[in-house]
């Protein structure tokens, strides 16, 4: 086991206990001893953009996504924080161009589709958000009557 790693799940497990005092003190304290660890780069640009650090956030997910988080997981949910990120700097375009992405790395994951959708209206693309919604809500959706229908509601659009 890394030597950061039982710090950083301490560190992790106050905030979930709710211990949120210092801990972005804490998370960067940890990531100046190990600066080339994505996975305490990740914890902290959540931590900052939780408190409203937006672009200290931002330069944390962007350099966890550089250095490469092994866990699919990790770097599906980090992605997805970069993005919202991105979004919440009232950037949608880049919001949308790092979302594109993340859905050819992962097209299983249906959130991205979502972001997408809101950064493509906030891009002013309002058709393409709602087609995007739309395919994703039809090849997401156990709903017999959507199925029933999904061959018209495609050709709607």
């Amino acid at each position: 086991m890394s030597d950061w790693k039982p710090i950083l799940d301490a560190i992790v497990g106050a905030r979930h206990g709710g211990g949120v005092e210092g801990l972005a003190a804490r998370l960067r304290d940890l990531d100046a001893r190990y600066p080339h660890t994505p996975e305490i780069a990740a914890e902290l640009a959540f931590t900052l953009a939780s408190s409203g650090d937006l672009n200290g956030a931002l330069a944390a997910y962007e350099r966890a996504l550089v250095l490469g988080l092994a866990s699919p997981a990790e770097q599906a949910n980090t992605l997805v924080g970069h993005a919202v990120c991105l979004l919440r700097l009232d950037r949608p375009a880049d919001a949308a161009a790092a979302l594109e992405r993340a859905r050819a790395q992962f097209p299983e994951h249906a959130e991205f589709a979502a972001y997408l959708a809101i950064a493509l209206h906030r891009s002013d693309r309002a058709n393409a958000a709602f087609a995007l919604l739309l395919d994703t809500l039809l090849n997401t959706s156990d709903d017999i009557g959507l199925s029933a229908h999904q061959r018209t509601l495609r050709n709607s659009l």
